[in-house]
């Protein structure tokens, strides 16, 4: 295979699939969204950022390289006599590009491409997710009236140039219900229906929006994502998956997200609260963020592999969640595709590397550091307590010593008498007792002190047990209080090494606390640590931080970013749909100091998302995806969800927030038979059971069962998975939480609604749908309940079983053919396609 001959041997992995589909020779090619992405498909890999993979000193990846390859005529400026097209055109096996044993060959549109961007002088430029956005003007669109704000002249403009209409506003209990699912993760109830169908205001959908979101479930709502990103769980995870102790980090999350916390100091707290100035107990606790990772805990681990394995998690956590981007590869080598070298990688690392913790054990997942998080109640029990210790050791302070010469007596004679006689009986462990302030001695030294004196100091001895006891009570309270796991600094920072290869036995060039180059840099006058670092990643000219925040937002309320791949920002991830509305929003989140609650309510209050989501065949087959967003969006709705969901509609929802992990409902025999040492699933009963499913128990080994598709927690994890199988069926018409939903929500239907079967149905049908059923909609399911009376009726042993499902009381006054009957009918409804799905 013959090389390209510049200045020396070039190889050039040429070009494979542009990320977008760009019709060639239209308009003036764009460097980023047509010619970048077929080169870092393909070229990257050996002339990009890797620096040891690199081939023949060519690189495409920068604009210094693509001029270099310009200015020695690798490229050229006429396409027809381009060495590049040559070669990518080539019959020649020894000539051709990419290579024959690649099995890559370009498309004639592809092709295209190139030489029109070749004849437009083949400038290059730097990936645009790492310039910083500039603030973009919305542009004209076709039907102003139509538009509420900047995002739909943003989308209506699209929209324009595809000849692409939107679709109408959806109908006002749809669009009702998809906001309220949206902003709480409920849906709303009957009353909450009628008043917004009733209500004509101009700005009624907006002041719904506004309760929304003052809401307490807000909070819960919003946590579900973050906690997946944050890799949230109650066990510490590996083979023995131990327990620990991190809720209160998760209520923490909820209570700050329903305060409206901006995401800067969100940001800086979780990440560095613990140096903040006078940092606060919620500040320190936010610091768990970066001890959610799992810990390896096994005998037979090295706490420092364990402890370097932490780290690694802390640094790719932050690339995905603020930097939205891939970084674990850089721990053994240069990124190939994006411009994050290993060095820069250790950089990032040092920052995270002067806690102290060390990497071992502790049973009860009390891992250093750690602090205490004590209730209201056990604050002022303490402090109760302390004031009578306090009172306590000042008497018996005085006391011992008035009578010291009693305690301790002393002779001024050699001659044996009763006094000697006494001081030669004191035991030597009461002498070193005595010699103690009184709060220092131990529990044996004040027993012993107790049994020593008890016959000649009465009154002594009673203060003294009455003091013990206080302690102990005191003791007994602070062991009781919750420890959790939060960051803090060594007073010697370590010295931080690049590791070969990843291995923490290998340390190689020492590295100190710095950010990437292609970044912007770290002030230079604060110090190089985590708060200096959390500062950075807010800073307004940072090119990634807004960006990647608003696009995984976007995904909470379309289903998709604007970006696809909202863990990847970089060569290998989807360009943006909407590059100006990106950057419009990124500097919208900037210019309103980082109000994540505000960029909400500018989302769900937009005639975008206020659109129906019907689909018309000329949309199905010109955007199946709506990645146009010509119609509202459509989507499955989570597992966690639809569970929340049936528990609200059925009533047996318990709002009750905060507070240790609950167990739900679970297949029996599911842990003993997934975990080490067989463990016992201890469920819970009574309301627990009916909690929100963020507070449902996550051990890491096995997730809970109900939530399919939900991330595993081992590590960052910020896409929206959705899927739809007949397991997932099987769980929403079979799982006891779903058929005790179903049961529970008959009896609500049964006791508030008249007594005819249409009235019965159209309430429970309002209940799951928020609308009222059409009236062939309303003869299908009242036909089906009165065959499932008769079926019940022929079988009533099947109702009596029925109606046994969950825990729940079922009230006795309810005939029990019509219960199972509705039962029956209402896990129908609760399992139609409109109910599972946010349209």
């Amino acid at each position: 295979m013959k090389p390209f001959v510049l200045t020396g041997r070039f190889l050039l992995t040429a070009c494979l699939l542009a990320a977008i589909v760009h019709p060639a020779c239209a308009a003036d090619v764009d460097f980023g969204r047509d010619i970048r992405p077929i080169l870092s498909d393909t070229c990257f890999a050996c002339h990009g950022p890797d620096e040891n993979a690199r081939e023949a000193e060519l690189r495409f990846d920068t604009q210094e390289g693509i001029a270099a390859a310009r200015t020695a005529d690798l490229l050229g400026d006429d396409p027809q006599a381009s060495e590049l097209i040559r070669r990518v055109t080539s019959n020649d096996p020894d000539e051709r590009m990419p290579p024959v044993d690649s099995n890559l060959s370009l498309t004639t549109q592809q092709i295209d491409l190139l030489k029109q961007w070749i004849a437009e002088g083949a400038d290059g430029g730097a990936h645009w997710a790492y310039v910083p956005p500039v603030r973009p003007t919305p542009l004209a669109v076709s039907q102003p009236a139509w538009t509420r704000g900047a995002i739909d002249r943003f989308i209506l403009a699209r929209l324009d140039t595809e000849g692409l209409f939107p679709s109408p506003e959806a109908e006002r209990t749809r669009l009702l219900r998809r906001v309220t699912l949206d902003l709480t993760g409920v849906p709303p109830t009957i009353a909450e229906i009628d008043a917004f169908v009733a209500d004509d205001s101009p700005d009624a959908y907006e002041r719904v929006v506004d309760r929304l979101l003052a809401s307490a479930r807000y909070g819960e709502r919003m946590a579900w994502e973050w906690m997946d990103a944050a890799r949230y769980a109650d066990t510490s995870g590996f083979q023995g998956d131990p327990e620990r102790t991190m809720w209160p980090w998760r209520d923490w999350l909820v209570g700050t997200l329903n305060a409206g916390q901006p995401f800067d100091q969100f940001t800086i707290e979780q990440l560095a609260g613990d140096l903040l100035p006078d940092a606060t107990i919620d500040q320190r606790i936010a610091t768990g963020f970066c001890r959610n990772n799992m810990h390896n805990g096994e005998g037979g681990r090295i706490p420092e592999e364990t402890r370097v394995e932490n780290l690694f998690d802390r640094v790719e956590t932050l690339a995905t969640i603020w930097l939205g981007s891939t970084f674990t590869c850089a721990r053994c080598h240069d990124h190939k595709y994006d411009p994050f070298t290993q060095q820069e990688y250790y950089q990032l690392y040092a920052f995270f590397n002067s806690t102290t913790e060390e990497g071992g054990n502790f049973r009860g997942g009390r891992i250093p550091p750690t602090m205490q998080v004590p209730t209201e109640e056990e604050t002022a029990e303490l402090a109760k307590l302390d004031a009578t210790l306090q009172e306590q050791t000042t008497a018996l302070a005085e006391w011992e010593q008035s009578h010291r010469n009693d305690l301790l007596p002393t002779t001024e004679s050699s001659e044996t008498d009763e006094s000697d006689e006494a001081s030669q009986v004191i035991p030597d462990s009461v002498r070193e007792a005595l010699g103690k302030p009184i709060n220092e001695r131990s529990n044996e030294q004040l027993q012993a002190v107790i049994d020593h004196y008890k016959e000649s100091q009465a009154e002594f001895i009673e203060q003294l047990a009455s003091f013990k006891e206080t302690r102990d009570r005191r003791n007994k309270v602070n062991d009781r209080i919750v420890q959790v796991m939060v960051m803090d600094t060594r007073n010697e920072p370590r010295d931080t090494f690049i590791l070969d290869r990843g291995s923490y036995n290998k340390p190689g060039e020492q590295v100190a606390a710095a950010v990437p180059a292609s970044l912007p840099a770290l002030p230079v006058d604060q110090p190089t640590n985590r708060l200096t670092l959390a500062h950075w990643l807010v800073d307004p000219q940072h090119p990634l931080t807004a960006r990647v925040t608003v696009n995984r937002e976007w995904q909470r309320f379309f289903g998709k970013g604007l970006v696809g791949t909202v863990e990847d920002f970089g060569s290998q991830g989807d360009p943006p749909t909407h590059p100006l509305l990106l950057d419009w929003l990124a500097t919208e989140l900037i210019r309103t100091d980082w109000d994540i609650k505000g960029l909400h309510r500018l989302i769900v209050t937009s005639a975008t998302y206020r659109q129906t989501s019907r689909v018309s065949p000329e949309l199905t087959e010109r955007d199946p995806g709506n990645q146009l967003l010509a119609r509202g969006p459509r989507y499955r709705m989570p597992s966690w969800m639809l569970r929340d969901q049936a528990l609200a509609i059925s009533g047996l929802l318990n709002d009750t927030q905060g507070g240790p992990s609950v167990k739900p409902y679970q297949p029996a025999g599911l842990w003993a038979e997934a975990t080490f040492g067989k463990k016992q699933y201890d469920q819970d009963h009574g309301a627990a059971l009916y909690r929100r499913s963020l507070y449902t128990y996550w051990r890491r080994i096995v997730g809970p069962p109900m939530f399919f598709d939900a991330a595993k927690r081992q590590t960052c994890e910020v896409n929206a998975v959705r899927t739809n199988t007949p397991l997932q069926a099987l769980t929403t018409m079979n799982d006891i939480t779903f058929v005790e939903a179903a049961r529970a929500m008959a009896q609500r239907v049964l006791l508030d609604a008249d007594e005819t079967d249409e009235s019965a149905v159209t309430l429970a049908f309002r209940l799951a749908t928020s609308r009222h059923p059409t009236d062939e909609e309303l003869t299908v399911l009242t036909t089906r309940l009165q065959a499932l009376r008769e079926h019940y009726v022929s079988n009533p042993d099947a109702s009596n079983e029925l109606l046994a499902v969950g825990e729940s009381s079922r009230d006795k006054s309810l005939n029990i053919t019509d219960h199972a009957a509705m039962t029956s009918l209402c896990l129908l409804i609760l399992n139609l396609d409109e109910v599972l799905t946010k349209e």
